[in-house]
């Protein structure tokens, strides 16, 4: 069997801090994030794997409600105080925001949007944190 790869990549403002780090990205801080969404899969009578809207249609909403917002290790006491009484754009997620688990929620959160396409056979994340800095995961079919 033979399979295509298409990608599209996203881009936005959020921030976030690793309470656990022993370093600079204790923190508050922010990042320009860039998601790099690879799909695997055959292609149908017209040559295509998914139209590239139908991949914007799944992704746009989630980069959407990540952009120009705070991600928030629902564990993180300090910054949950402060969105109590200082009320902003906040998503709350239940693990650290290393670059690699957002990466991974990412992944997971899309793929349950592609699963309906049965040509898809895989998807991989490629976050970039910086320009020179990313994590990656891949879900198979």
């Amino acid at each position: 069997m033979h399979t295509t790869r298409i990608a599209k990549d996203f881009r936005w403002e959020m921030g976030h801090r690793l309470p656990f780090h022993t370093g600079l990205c204790k923190n508050i801080h922010g990042h320009s994030y860039t998601l790099r969404v690879e799909l695997e899969g055959t292609t149908d009578n017209n040559g295509m794997v998914m139209d590239f809207y139908d991949i914007n249609a799944a992704v746009d909403p989630i980069v959407e409600s990540l952009d120009h917002c705070f991600i928030c290790d629902e564990d993180d006491s300090v910054m949950i105080e402060f969105f109590l009484t200082n009320p902003m754009k906040v998503t709350m997620v239940p693990f650290s925001t290393t670059a690699e688990n957002i990466c991974r929620w990412l992944c997971e959160t899309i793929w349950q949007e592609m699963q309906a396409h049965e040509r898809i056979n895989s998807i991989t994340c490629r976050l970039h944190e910086t320009e020179r800095a990313y994590a990656q995961y891949s879900v198979t079919r």
